[in-house]
């Protein structure tokens, strides 16, 4: 019996094709580029925050960034990443490869930013008024109408919104957690760190102002959520360093020990607290970026 030999050039050729193959199938696959700023196809929440407006950012010019392996807040923007994430009004454990988020051209036009009024007239007759913007994302503690302090926030979504109207601090609990909803990994209820009650509802169900995840849009179930690296550290392990305390700001001005005495972290009645106005609607969330 005769076996038929290949000779070596035609076997060069005959690797050379299949692997030429392979390659193309490969790229035909998985795109090695991304030309546009976009959110992953891997990505199934396609998060694109250039696509959530708010109303105050007509004013400043910005780009829509698409954030790449290895990159984060602090290695694209230094010291300035704290300006970026309030900008956004998302928190670093939010910020990962794939996402698109809004990147200011002069990092100078964000320095400071609030979308809140410096002076409030509703606010000028209440030593400490609270105002929420839905439309804006946005929170802002004022005192006699000047405004002393203002945060991102993450209100409720679409189908849980906030309650909107006037209401007044009613309660404390510094350590509460929520008896609805558990953490992602259904491991313990989802911890509300100085957790300040503004509404009961007609069923019963209560709303707060506390510390929670902020992923730069309306994420909550109605509860009104601020920046808290701290509990995020203790509870997924992340960011090693916090710095965003926004919540813990907030109750110590609204209902700390100083204006309400020793807190022992359990659930206290307060009286005359805080007036809480929760204004306008969800922001509009664009169906391809505005760039």
């Amino acid at each position: 019996m005769r076996h038929s030999r290949m000779r070596l050039s035609h076997k060069i050729v005959f690797v050379t094709m299949i692997t030429s193959l392979l390659v193309g199938f490969t790229v035909l696959r998985t795109p090695s580029v991304t030309y546009e700023p976009a959110a992953s196809p891997a990505d199934k929440g396609l998060e694109d925050l250039s696509r959530v407006e708010y109303p105050s950012l007509k004013s400043i010019r910005w780009h829509a960034h698409f954030i790449h392996p290895q990159e984060s807040l602090e290695s694209l923007f230094g010291a300035d990443w704290v300006w970026v994430a309030r900008f956004n009004r998302i928190d670093r454990r939010h910020v990962y490869p794939g996402m698109t988020i809004k990147a200011p051209d002069r990092i100078e036009d964000i320095r400071g930013y609030t979308p809140l009024p410096k002076q409030y007239e509703p606010a000028r007759g209440h030593e400490k008024y609270i105002l929420v913007d839905i439309t804006e994302q946005w929170l802002g503690a004022y005192e006699y109408g000047r405004l002393v302090f203002s945060a991102p926030a993450a209100t409720g979504k679409a189908g849980t919104e906030s309650p909107v109207g006037i209401f007044r601090i009613d309660a404390r609990h510094l350590t509460h957690t929520s008896s609805l909803y558990k953490t992602a990994n259904d491991e313990e209820q989802y911890p509300m760190d100085n957790a300040m009650r503004f509404y009961i509802g007609p069923d019963n169900v209560s709303y707060w102002m506390h510390a929670r995840d902020l992923p730069g849009r309306p994420a909550s179930h109605g509860c009104i959520g601020l920046f808290d690296e701290e509990m995020q550290n203790r509870v997924f392990g992340t960011p090693e360093k916090p710095a965003l305390l926004d919540s813990q700001r907030l109750y110590e001005w609204a209902a700390g020990e100083a204006e309400y005495g020793d807190d022992y972290g359990d659930l206290d009645e307060l009286e005359d607290g805080p007036v809480v106005e929760v204004r306008g609607g969800l922001p509009r969330y664009l169906d391809k970026s505005p760039l």
